[in-house]
């Protein structure tokens, strides 16, 4: 029976998981920011997910193969569950590496219109966020101590 269950689980080892390039990217020769380019990837670019190194992810594209970064990659396309999906492929990934596949993600998303226009202020958070605030005679000392001047920066209406 385990015979069985291997010869199954075999083939899927070598296992591509579709994505897809959520922003213009830089397809790179290795997982480095210093690495030579192999081809742009534009925005909503299809692509084979290999292997993951820390942040980077390997993966397959008609420009080529190369490494991106983890946070430019949405996989499975729509990031849900396809319509008739029985979960299967979620079992494999188990065996296959330990993990349902679900991923934890640091960074942000990105806010749409709609979430802009209908946010709400959370005066909870906010008083949190004051307990953090430098008194202006502090910050005014660690300025001088740091030989730092102020500038005035202006900003596109």
């Amino acid at each position: 029976m385990r015979l069985l269950f291997l010869a199954v689980l075999f083939p899927l080892l070598g296992h591509a998981e579709p994505a897809t390039v959520i922003r213009a990217t830089e397809l790179k020769s290795e997982p480095a920011t210093d690495a030579s380019t192999v081809a742009q990837l534009p925005e909503n670019t299809a692509v084979e997910a290999l292997d993951r190194q820390g942040g980077w992810t390997r993966v397959k594209a008609a420009a080529g193969e190369g490494w991106v970064k983890m946070l430019a990659l949405r996989y499975g396309g729509s990031g849900g569950t396809k319509k008739g999906d029985s979960g299967m492929a979620q079992i494999f990934n188990v065996a296959r590496t330990g993990s349902s596949g679900t991923q934890v993600t640091t960074g942000v998303r990105g806010l749409d219109e709609e979430k802009l226009a209908n946010a709400q202020p959370n005066a909870g958070e906010l008083a949190k966020l004051d307990k953090f605030a430098a008194e202006p005679g502090a910050a005014a000392g660690f300025a001088a101590k740091g030989k730092l001047a102020a500038q005035q920066v202006s900003y596109p209406k």
